[in-house]
């Protein structure tokens, strides 16, 4: 067996991905630069199926490509989080015959039945099972919403300590560990698996539904200049530091435990403090890993289902193309192959490479839009919503009571926290070798920043385009049942190169539910694995198809919008973890890491060391 490299299936499989990428990019790339040639010939569906053709084989074909081996170790010691992330490639009868015996029985049963028994419950009574969660959900969300509200705001605190106290200097694995990945790889891996296809969809939606109904705490008229940095400012708001210090405090004490105390790597290692790493198997830590993987799998899942219906709405909306029931199943079938061939090729491969053309793509998207996008509106209204954003960042935080809040900011905080468990653990698995700083500067800061960025271009352009008549966004959203999915494609319509700006814009579609997809599968996996063994083929494949199928039966079977509300209900219970996860870890830090340097100490260090002077010094200096 194997923890790494391409099996002779999967070259066989890469040769016949060839000439699919091959024909289908020539299609496309004919439709792009002779329309008057191509155009007849293809029609609206066909584009769709084309586009798809060529999304997939490129994707699949990445990952699929054979590991040069520049980066890790496939003989890492079986507890370090890098060998937890290789895919072991067994025979097919050895990973049949030893794919239960590798299994925790209860992470990995508790969730298969509960998900069977959803929606045996939704098939029978749709109605009553989804007034139940609707009941359920009301509750948490309007009168626990101080939960949610106090511990965000909390974490955020807790990262800005970090940021610049002493404990920022501690380096995960021990002082002489060194990264497994470079730090581009490690940014590009981590932002595309914590953002899914949400930021593609809402970056032109968000601000443009604050703009038509202004949040309670903005205090603005609908559809007015006072209206729109209000809009921009809680876009980033609800996107921004506070939603990424989510990620961060579940995955640093993951990371912590798991590199200086040998503990697992497991969502439930963040109660080693308070239990042992001999007790993390009792019945506190299963159910920590259950809520784990319910939360990753239902959320994941009903996002890929959510995905490929926004997907079509989005391709009906450009094209004219009416689908049938059976056109989101197929992409879900399609998707589902893709991330589960990412993910069964391992970090080194396919999730590494996908995220790295995830990155590229969104950047380009970026530039592009400031190419052709309104300039001088963009940079005067991002430099009052940032403002905004910073002086009203603590009020923002603390602003309580209200529908709007509950349907807004408590949901984004609890689907953040629901997230939270997969993102965190995959943060800690890739964070050995870097500084508790580095972690919190690369899963906090530098992904907000790129957030932020991008919700201010294209949230700006939409704003712009609406408020001045030049594209009727809120138009399009109405004629489309309110979906978001429809926002992005007026303005393109309405900008240069917008047939470009729309083809990257559906490729970053793909792209970012992939990256979140396959990572989930791998943590999933993990999580459903014995500890310290690393998971199979088998159980990849499982996992990734057993979220396919949810995903499938979502669109056939219905409840999406109750599993969704589900998957997020257990945002409540890990913002709880979440709190406790930081008292365990900062009391741990009191007892084991005093004598580090703040990063004031370390800058007059640096100023000592290059011998800094005063005015007189230096003329005293030069009078000798």
């Amino acid at each position: 067996m194997s923890t790494h490299g391409a099996s002779a299936v999967e070259t066989a499989f890469r040769k016949t991905l060839v000439p699919v990428c091959l024909l289908s990019g020539v299609v496309i790339a004919a439709g792009f630069f002779f329309p008057w040639a191509v155009g007849p010939v293809v029609s609206g569906q066909g584009w769709l199926v084309v586009s798809l053709l060529f999304f997939g084989s490129v994707l699949t074909y990445l990952a699929l490509l054979p590991d040069v081996g520049d980066e890790g170790d496939a003989d890492d010691a079986h507890t370090s989080a890098p060998y937890l992330l290789r895919v072991r490639h067994m025979s097919l009868t050895r990973t049949f015959r030893g794919f239960f015996a590798r299994q925790d029985r209860v992470v990995f049963g508790v969730p298969v039945v509960g998900f069977g028994l959803f929606f045996a419950l939704q098939f029978v009574a749709p109605g009553p099972t989804g007034r139940v969660v609707g009941t359920v959900k009301d509750v948490l969300l309007t009168r626990f919403d101080w939960l949610f509200l106090g511990a965000i705001f909390v974490s955020v605190l807790y990262c800005l300590f970090l940021l610049f106290g002493r404990w920022g200097e501690i380096r995960l694995g021990g002082p002489d560990a060194e990264p497994t990945y470079t730090y581009p790889t490690y940014f590009a891996m981590f932002f595309t698996a914590g953002i899914a296809a949400g930021i593609v969809f809402w970056g032109p939606a968000e601000a443009i539904f604050h703009y038509q109904t202004p949040p309670p705490f903005v205090g603005a008229a609908p559809q007015t200049d006072a209206a729109i940095v209000g809009a921009l400012t809680y876009a980033l708001f609800h996107w921004g530091f506070s939603a990424w210090s989510a990620y961060l405090v579940l995955g640093l004490p993951i990371a912590y435990y798991t590199y200086q105390r040998d503990a697992p790597l497991r969502v439930s290692t963040i109660l080693t403090p308070f239990l042992g790493v001999e007790n993390l198997d009792g019945p506190w830590g299963k159910l920590v890993d259950i809520l784990a993987v319910f939360a990753t799998i239902g959320g994941v899942a009903t996002s890929v289902a959510f995905v490929s219906q926004q997907f079509l709405a989005g391709v009906d909306f450009q094209w004219g193309v009416a689908q049938g029931a059976l056109a989101p199943v197929l992409i879900v079938a399609g998707l589902t192959l893709i991330y589960v061939v990412s993910a069964e090729s391992g970090v080194q491969r396919g999730i590494r490479r996908i995220a790295g053309v995830n990155v590229a793509l969104f950047g380009l998207f970026g530039l592009f839009l400031v190419a052709v996008g309104p300039r001088g509106f963009l940079v005067e209204q991002s430099t009052a919503a940032v403002s905004a954003y910073v002086t009203g960042f603590v009020p923002m935080s603390l602003y309580t009571g209200g529908e709007w809040v509950a349907n807004w900011t408590v949901w984004n905080w609890s689907w953040w926290f629901s997230w939270a468990p997969f993102a965190g653990l995959f943060l800690a698995a890739l964070s050995r070798g870097r500084t508790v700083r580095t972690v919190v500067a690369t899963g906090v800061v530098a992904t907000s920043l790129a957030t932020i960025v991008w919700f201010l271009l294209l949230g700006g352009t939409s704003l712009h385009l609406q408020h001045t008549g030049r594209a009727d966004v809120l138009g399009s959203i109405a004629e489309y049942g309110g979906s978001e999915a429809v926002a992005g494609f007026p303005i393109f319509a309405a900008l240069p190169l917008g047939e470009l700006l729309m083809f990257l814009f559906l490729a970053l579609i793909i792209a970012f539910i992939v990256t979140s997809a396959d990572t989930s599968t791998l943590v999933v996996a993990i999580l459903g694995t014995k500890r310290h063994l690393a998971p199979t083929t088998g159980s990849i494949v499982f996992w990734g198809f057993l979220q396919g199928l949810v995903a499938i039966s979502v669109l056939v079977v219905g409840g999406g919008e109750a599993l969704q509300a589900l998957a997020v209900l257990t945002g409540g219970p890990f913002a709880v973890v979440a709190l406790v996860a930081l008292a365990g870890l900062t009391v741990t830090f009191y007892r084991e890491e005093g004598g580090h340097p703040s990063l004031l100490d370390r800058l007059r260090r640096r100023l000592d060391v290059e011998g800094a002077k005063t005015p007189s010094e230096v003329f005293r200096d030069g009078d000798d």
